[in-house]
């Protein structure tokens, strides 16, 4: 989209304004309604009272109007007279005034209700749906979804310790989105009318302070104007003044900054676009400024986009999809390359935690000593729209009001020497173009408020809409819902403090009801984030069972609802006590150990979970636990787990879409940071080391551009593909993984022998198949024989003969890459020996013993991270085209890197486990018997928790072939290799 169409978009040109002339009741009336039958009733509420700029409303006279006349709906209205729309308007239209709205079905609102006027009661509803009264629906920017602590009173009241159909649903405007992810109600263009405007007045007052007047010291401030047409006009008038006058010399070139693509963005585009603009480059700012001859009777404008400011920390060029997959790997450059230059910066463009910051601290100390070496007044006026209070811009203390809308700021941190900044931050902009916001804003939200009146006479509303709502509802029957179950945390952390104020002034001690229990068994490398996330929900006190005391301890002792406890797995009379105490079990045991487990979650009626595959000995159980009304949930960790709920994500909306799939293919791996890679095999181990040998020793099944295949066990290794293009910055190959094809069947694919491809894979950096290979041959995953570490050291004592036996199975080069391998793991006598108290010296398998090795020797080191990658491409039509119509191809990825609390592995594991076992512990899912995460509401609310906790799926679709043609030559040209 050019710059100029974002500035006359259509859907954002105002309104007429001409006001419907209505001839007016001689007085108010305040009535009393008696139930009619079949009719819903809509309340409009005043806004709180103490927010005295708040004059917008969500619903017009005219769509009152529309809504009594053609709808037949009873619109009930609170009386304001601070509103936008004189009530008498609304009386005017069909409204009647009503002092609580409690008859009101649906009431609306914008900001959130205060908390004396919340009305949370069903409401009487004969003729409407079934039974004598239907909950209430509230619809607000109740401004609860992130946790606020000030709102978790607010959101508390729409919640019951169980599920209550009487209660209240919340329903947040600013979670209603389009099919493209888009917000569709909002207020953000007029944000961006006003913020600039805001920002503006700032600047001519700044100016004022260094003894220069500017045209922009006339600058009209929104709330002075009825509308933006005369705010347009007046803005005009001094774009005219600056053409026929100029700017101030003493101040040089006016030049704007922006940044941004989001609806605030447009907003100030359109309103700037009454000022005699110029659009400049990034690149053009050191000549423009510094040019004495440049025309001060322009405004200059750079709009800077991410590109622009955005660079990888190993110089690499930005791409956009690169970025969303890895913004740890970018930082900004916007101090050095826009700030420095610009008179004023506009700031347009939101932030998120794992996202690196616009600008920092210190680089506020770069941007304004760089300033001060271009010219006088650079880098000094701030109007960040955005408003992310210590976000984005780490700098910003608070928000600002529209009664005091700028302030002066210098960070603590900033030297004496450099001038303080000033920032206009006000929060409420919109709210100081009331009219033309709350005709935007009407006319976007009637479509959803029509399928709601729909949906309350029982009767087909619009599905999108409806779809959109109920994605949108924070809270319903008491419970919350889908992907805001995170928010029962700060909930029950706000609860907790008001029962212990309330303890404190009765000077008694609270009590409290029994906790729901999760038994943990097991306490290894990926048990950290799952303790970490169940012990958030206060309700809920969790069992850590280990035999290395030491880990068990580590993993409890932060949290008060934690505890740790010794088990000896072979005591089989332990273990079932401690089962039978709980309410759901959490298996984290090696596989071998899960049948026996789930044999006593049986006998106790316990269900369990683990992120493990499915054997055969734990299929087998399957009967007798539906028969006990127990669930034995499986394959919920990464791979498989996520893997899983992400692809069941993806097709499902494809078949809603009436896509027909022809190829799947899946590849996922836990790799090193390639900055943490530089070691044999290209692999460290944040897991148990077992896990991946014995991975390499499975046959595989897979169906390949159109052809099935089949790869044992013992050539794994060597029939890999060695090129999975998933990624523009990474080089990965990949192994296949296991028996792919039921997943046709599990997936819901279609019949097998009208798919291309099916294929599930794991990803390794390049070199490990081959290395792995070599180690194999040389014996060192063999699971029979045994030997201890000092008999293999000395098998290789005659290196010469040890080659020279490698090379008559390998290449000669392969043969000496593997024999350097070897002495970098200490495996060969010339290689730096293992830690003895690393490695066992008692006989073992080989496989164990290179367990023991790899262990110790490629274990991370502080400071070095991990990283998950995990990629689903799907190639689809629609269903009714022929099979030569174009294809759809629809990737859906991740990517993680571990951090210092935990690893990428232990959270993509560890949190998919916790947000499966809390969702079985609070009755949320009904699936009996042996599973895997096939029941949408499970899958959906891992994926919403994951997306809370920073580890969501990108989806994107692109036109073409798929990947299948690739992975089929890279295969066929290492069969012929071989």
């Amino acid at each position: 989209m050019t710059i100029a169409s974002l500035r006359r978009s259509p859907q954002y040109l105002p309104r007429s304004l001409a006001k419907r002339a209505y001839s007016l009741p001689s007085r108010r009336t305040l009535v009393t309604l008696s139930p009619e039958h079949a009719k819903v009733t809509v309340g409009i509420r005043r806004e709180d009272p103490s927010r005295i700029w708040e004059r917008r409303c969500p619903v017009t006279p005219d769509e009152v109007a529309q809504l009594v006349q053609h709808l037949d709906v009873n619109v009930l209205i609170q009386d304001c007279d601070r509103r936008v729309f004189p009530v008498d308007q609304f009386i005017k239209a069909g409204a009647k005034l009503h002092p609580t709205l409690e008859p009101a079905h649906i009431v609306v609102g914008i900001k959130e209700t205060p908390l004396n006027e919340l009305v949370t009661s069903p409401v009487s509803a004969p003729g409407l749906r079934s039974g004598p009264s239907i909950p209430r629906t509230h619809l607000m920017f109740s401004h609860t979804t992130k946790g606020q602590p000030y709102n978790m009173e607010l959101l508390s009241r729409f919640l019951a310790p169980q599920e209550n159909p009487s209660l209240p649903r919340l329903i947040d405007y600013e979670l209603l989105v389009g099919e493209d992810g888009k917000r569709t109600v909002g207020f953000g263009w007029f944000a961006g009318v006003a913020g600039a405007l805001e920002s503006l007045s700032a600047l001519a007052h700044a100016h004022l302070e260094l003894g220069v007047a500017s045209p922009f010291l006339h600058t009209p401030r929104p709330h002075t104007h009825p509308s933006i047409p005369s705010l347009r006009s007046a803005l005009r008038s001094i774009g005219q003044d600056i053409v026929d006058n100029g700017t101030p010399k003493a101040l040089g070139p006016f030049v704007i900054g922006l940044t941004g693509s989001g609806k605030v963005t447009q907003g100030c585009l359109s309103i700037l676009d009454e000022l005699p603009i110029v659009n400049v480059a990034v690149k053009d700012l050191p000549g423009l400024v510094s040019n004495p001859d440049t025309d001060l009777h322009k405004i200059y404008l750079v709009h800077a986009l991410p590109k622009d400011y955005l660079t990888r920390s190993d110089g690499g060029q930005y791409s956009r999809d690169d970025y969303y997959k890895n913004p740890v790997m970018y930082h900004s450059d916007f101090d050095t390359k826009v700030a420095p230059y610009l008179t004023l910066f506009l700031n347009g463009v939101g932030w998120l935690p794992s996202f690196p910051r616009l600008m920092t601290n210190e680089q506020l100390a770069t941007a304004l000593t760089r300033a001060a070496e271009v010219g006088r007044a650079r880098f000094g006026i701030i109007g960040d729209i955005s408003c992310d209070v210590k976000g984005g811009l780490e700098f910003l203390p608070h928000a600002s009001t529209l009664s005091d809308p700028f302030f002066k700021h210098r960070p603590s941190s900033l030297p004496s020497h450099l001038p303080s900044v000033t920032i206009m931050s006000v929060d409420i902009l919109p709210s100081s173009l009331p009219l033309d916001a709350s005709q935007h804003f009407c006319g976007v939200l009637m479509p959803y408020l029509r399928a709601l009146i729909d949906e309350c006479r029982g009767r087909p509303g619009s599905r999108e809409h409806l779809e959109a709502l109920n994605v949108a509802t924070v809270a319903r029957n008491g419970e919350l819902q889908g992907k805001h179950r995170g928010l029962a945390a700060p909930v029950e952390k706000w609860q907790a403090s008001q029962a212990a104020e309330i303890a404190s002034k009765a000077g008694v001690a609270g009590t409290s009801l029994r906790k729901k229990r999760v038994l943990m068994l097991g306490s290894g490398m990926v048990a950290g984030p799952a303790v970490q996330e169940i012990c958030k929900r206060s309700d809920v006190e969790i069992i850590v069972a280990g035999n290395v005391r030491s880990e068990t301890e580590a993993l409890t002792h932060k949290y008060s609802n934690a505890k740790a406890t010794y088990l000896d797995v072979h005591d089989v009379a332990e273990m079932a006590r401690l089962i039978q105490n709980a309410d759901v079990v959490i298996s984290l045991l090696p596989v071998p150990f899960h049948p026996a487990v789930a044999e006593l979650c049986i006998q106790h009626r316990k269900h369990l979970v683990t992120a493990s595959y499915i054997s055969p000995a734990m299929r087998a159980l399957h009967e007798r636990a539906q028969s006990a009304d127990v669930l034995l949930l499986n394959e919920i960790g990464l791979d498989p787990g996520i893997d899983h709920c992400s692809a069941l994500s993806l097709l499902a909306q494809l078949k809603r879409d009436n896509k027909r799939v022809i190829s799947f293919t899946s590849f996922c791996g836990g790799l090193p940071a390639p900055d943490c890679a530089d070691v044999p095999l290209g692999y460290k181990f944040s897991w148990s080391p077992r896990g991946v040998l014995s991975a390499a020793l499975n046959g595989a099944r897979f169906k390949l551009n159109g052809k099935e295949m089949e790869i044992g066990g013992e050539n794994l290794l060597q029939e890999y593909f060695p090129d999975i293009p998933i990624s523009h910055v990474l080089k990965l190959e990949g192994l296949a993984n296991r028996d792919s094809l039921p997943y046709a069947e599990t997936y819901g694919l279609g019949k097998l022998e009208n798919l291309q491809t099916v294929l599930r894979g794991t990803l390794r950096y390049p070199g490990f198949s081959d290395l792995m290979h070599a180690f194999k041959v040389i014996g060192l995953l063999d699971t029979e024989t045994s030997i201890q570490l000092r008999d293999w050291q000395q098998i290789g004592n005659d290196r010469r003969s040890f080659l020279s036996a490698l090379s008559t199975v390998m290449t000669v080069e392969r043969a000496e890459s593997a024999l350097s391998a070897l002495d970098w793991l200490g495996l060969a006598p010339e290689g730096v020996p293992c830690n003895p108290s690393a490695i066992s010296l008692k006989p073992q398998a080989p496989i164990e013993l290179f367990t023991s090795v790899l262990a110790h020797k490629l274990r991370y080191n502080p400071g070095e991270r991990d990283m998950v990658v995990l990629s689903h491409e799907v190639v689809a039509q629609p269903s009714l085209s022929s099979i030569d119509s174009a294809t759809e191809i629809h990737t859906s990825s991740l990517v993680a890197y571990g951090n210092s609390e935990a690893s990428a592995m232990a959270r993509c594991v560890g949190l998919p486990v916790a947000f499966a076992a809390l969702e079985v512990l609070y009755g949320g899912v009904q699936m009996r018997g042996v599973q895997g995460p096939t029941d949408r509401g499970l899958y959906g609310a891992v994926l919403d928790g994951l997306q809370g906790a920073g580890l969501e799926m990108k989806e994107s679709v692109s036109k073409g072939p798929g990947m299948e043609s690739v992975l089929a030559e890279g295969l066929r040209a290492r069969r012929v290799a071989l």
